[in-house]
């Protein structure tokens, strides 16, 4: 049971597929964009009436002695696959990290341009989300944002292997440093929100990386080509949350 919510989570998470057909057609414009989004399901009724949304505006942090974040992830990468809303890399199983003394798998990691959350008003040309679960399905993404600069060695794999095809999925052949993708510095801003695609559900732990990665013009060029069109939901309220650092 736990396994097959952890699934579900997943596939909402990746639009890959959801209950019928016309929920399928959500996009980020038209009639079809997030202004619209609670209207063409009733399961998607968060996407308006959520108080607890994300992407943010990350502003105005309290101090609040955060646990020092430790990423021990492998080299790996599987798949990864144009669906038409992200391009989104899945992984191994066995990269693991504990937060709030509970263990998080991570799952997928997939990638918005330009970024979908802010720091300090300032948007990034690219963000990437790692998204983990514990074992009764709930989530934690972690964001790290990307800035034009030096070319990120660590893309260069995922970009070669990036399906020209929507709903095209591509076995990466090359190993790829995960961590070489987040900056040295782990210091992170957190705040609870949600998932940024329908279903927008509730309750997703949210850790954002302080620090930038670089990536080059013609990498982030690449991804705009694939992509077609921005693919970032627009910014959300606060509604009184609080962000820690």
């Amino acid at each position: 049971m736990r396994k097959a919510k952890i699934v579900s989570l997943f596939i909402a998470l990746a639009s890959a597929s959801l209950a019928n057909a016309a929920e399928q057609h959500w996009s980020y414009e038209g009639k079809a964009g997030p202004e619209h989004w609670s209207e063409l399901s009733r399961d998607f009724h968060l996407c308006h009436e959520g108080k607890s949304q994300s992407p943010i505006n990350i502003k105005d942090p309290v101090d609040g002695h955060l646990q020092t974040l430790d990423l021990t992830y492998h080299t790996s990468a599987e798949k990864v696959i144009n669906n038409g809303h992200t391009i989104q890399v899945t992984v191994d199983e066995d990269d693991d990290f504990i937060l709030d003394k509970e263990k998080f798998t991570l799952r997928q990691y997939h990638f918005h341009a330009p970024a979908e959350n802010q720091i300090n008003g300032q948007t990034f040309p690219l963000e990437a989300h790692f998204v983990h679960s514990k074992e009764d399905g709930e989530l934690a993404v972690v964001a790290v944002m990307f800035e034009v600069g030096k070319e990120n060695l660590a893309l260069v794999p995922l970009i070669n292997a990036m399906p020209k095809k929507e709903n095209q999925q591509i076995t990466i052949h090359r190993q790829v440093d995960l961590r070489a993708l987040f900056p040295q510095d782990l210091h992170y801003y957190r705040f609870s929100g949600s998932l940024t695609t329908p279903p927008c559900s509730e309750g997703v732990r949210w850790l954002v990386m302080k620090q930038p990665v670089t990536l080059s013009q013609s990498q982030l060029d690449a991804f705009k080509k694939a992509l077609k069109t921005s693919n970032n939901r627009p910014l959300q309220p606060l509604n009184g949350r609080l962000i820690v650092e």
